[in-house]
């Protein structure tokens, strides 16, 4: 986890996808300097003040960390230039060298800004745009956020998120859904988070919005791409659900953010019915055209129900129901009854060590300690060992168990599950799943990057989506990734994307 500093705040796009339905965190004092007052009107633009620059320059690096580091090269440079004309427009200051603008090495969806002038949008989001003023327009609401001071009117709220997720899914609200086993797994798991998590309220959410489209109109962008962004993020919110079989879920923002649709109608409405604009579209797919799309295997591959991490030489799969979300650090494994997290650490004085260690790390001060019998077990020729610990809690009882391998050299990987008492055994199979891969395994695993290609006469959405590297929604994938719908004309010349190998 990030060892946040207790002044940091981050404000997260509230609206994502079902990898990522964006949280903000924070864990900082309200934001110094006078921007706020030129926001959201013209005016004489605010300096940032030393005390956010500083705090800034501390998060930073931690925030790098956090989300895979930072995409270098020609893609990366085009973003920043793209997000420093923008920053500018907000009036916190109309210095572009004020502010840092980083394109994240992550699969999730995500944009967030913090005090001091660092705006962050990751790599995923990115792909998922289409034109330079959808960029814009979201980096524009990151800004916004830190120009009204949203973090600073809002309570900080501490979640115990290790169990239920993995570390890079706590900042992006990958646990869809409002079930009883998530509630279940939050009593349990509540104390002791380094991180806070923060949600924006819908009128924060909607002025933020309004923010980034008046940036856009200053910057001569067209402020509809505020609207159409946040379209292709419903849509693809509402894939991923699909996909994943979790189309009746609630996503848990819903519970206090406009839903996507209202944001649509909101943002276009602000815009302007004859709104006008710049919006770049080929000099956009040209500025991505290249970019890794979806997991970087330097972070591990997810391909089904099977995680393969090339460089860590090993590979697992999930039970049948399960679905996973690939963090910085760790995997978390989501199902409706049973929840887990793939994670590792420095193997210590032992495997019964080790998992004594990661069960202590579940439960905060005051709470029982949970005290699982530990048994020693080998799994595709791999030392492991293994506790089971049941635990009370207000809805009834959920079994916890820690399953860990030595994997030689001092290192160890582990499990961790939750699942309502009796439902342990679901997790049977990934448990003796885990094997080391050979070295041509590894050589075999490649990312997938954005491939911009003209239309040629004679191609149809059809034959298009057929390029694409995925053996499952082939068209449903093309048509969100360029927002396009079925009845969409395609002109020989257009540029569209495709994802490759």
């Amino acid at each position: 986890m990030i060892k946040a500093s207790r002044r940091v705040r981050i404000a997260a796009l509230a609206v994502t996808t079902g990898t990522a339905v964006a949280l903000a965190l924070t864990a900082c004092t309200p934001a110094t300097g006078g921007g706020v007052a030129s926001a959201g009107t013209p005016g004489t633009p605010a300096s940032i003040s030393q005390a956010d620059k500083a705090e800034g320059a501390k998060a930073h690096p931690q925030l790098l960390a956090e989300f895979g580091g930072s995409v270098s090269g020609p893609q990366a440079a085009y973003v920043e230039t793209v997000g420093k004309n923008i920053a500018v427009q907000s009036g916190l200051s109309n210095a572009r060298g004020d502010f840092t603008v980083t394109l994240l090495n992550s699969p999730v969806n995500n944009a967030f800004a913090i005090p001091g002038g660092y705006v962050y949008v990751t790599r995923q989001l990115t792909a998922l745009m289409n034109n330079e003023a959808e960029l814009a327009g979201v980096l524009g609401h990151e800004v916004g956020h830190v120009a009204a001071r949203h973090a600073a009117k809002r309570e900080q709220t501490a979640q115990r998120n290790q169990i239920l997720g993995a570390i890079g899914s706590i900042l992006s609200g990958v646990l869809l859904g409002d079930n009883s086993f998530g509630q279940l797994g939050q009593e349990l798991f509540s104390q002791g988070s380094q991180l806070l998590t923060l949600k924006y309220s819908r009128s924060q959410e909607l002025e933020a919005d309004r923010l980034g489209i008046a940036y856009l109109n200053r910057a001569g962008y067209d402020p509809r791409a505020m609207a159409t962004v946040l379209e292709s993020l419903a849509r693809q919110n509402a894939l991923e659900a699909q996909l994943r079989g979790t189309r009746n879920q609630v996503p848990e923002w819903a519970s206090t953010h406009p839903d996507p649709a209202s944001r649509v109608r909101d943002a276009m409405a602000s815009a302007g019915a004859g709104a006008t604009g710049t919006i770049n579209r080929d000099a956009f797919l040209t500025g991505i055209d290249g970019l890794v799309y979806g997991d970087d295997p330097k972070q591990g591959v997810i391909e089904g129900s099977r995680f393969t991490h090339p460089v860590l030489r090993f590979a697992f799969e999930t039970p049948d129901g399960f679905y996973m979300v690939n963090g910085t650090r760790a995997v978390s494994i989501n199902g409706q009854s049973a929840k887990a997290q793939f994670s590792g650490g420095p193997l210590g004085t032992g495997l019964d060590a080790y998992v004594q260690g990661v069960f202590a790390g579940l439960t905060g001060s005051g709470q029982p300690r949970l005290t699982p019998s530990i048994e020693r077990t080998t799994v595709n020729g791999i030392p492991a060992a293994y506790g089971v610990a049941r635990a009370q809690v207000s809805n009834g009882s959920v079994d916890v168990v820690v399953f860990a391998y030595d994997f030689g050299n001092g290192q160890a990987y582990h499990f961790v599950t939750v699942s309502q008492a009796g439902g342990a055994g679901v997790f049977n199979p990934m448990f003796r799943s885990l094997r080391r891969l050979s070295a041509a395994e590894a050589g075999t695993v490649k990312p997938r990057r954005i491939d911009v290609v003209t239309v040629r006469p004679g191609d149809t959405l059809q034959s298009l989506a057929q390029r694409m590297s995925y053996s499952d929604a082939k068209l449903e994938r093309f048509l969100v990734l360029n927002g396009l719908r079925t009845d969409s004309a395609l002109t020989p010349g257009q540029k569209v994307k495709i994802v490759t190998y």
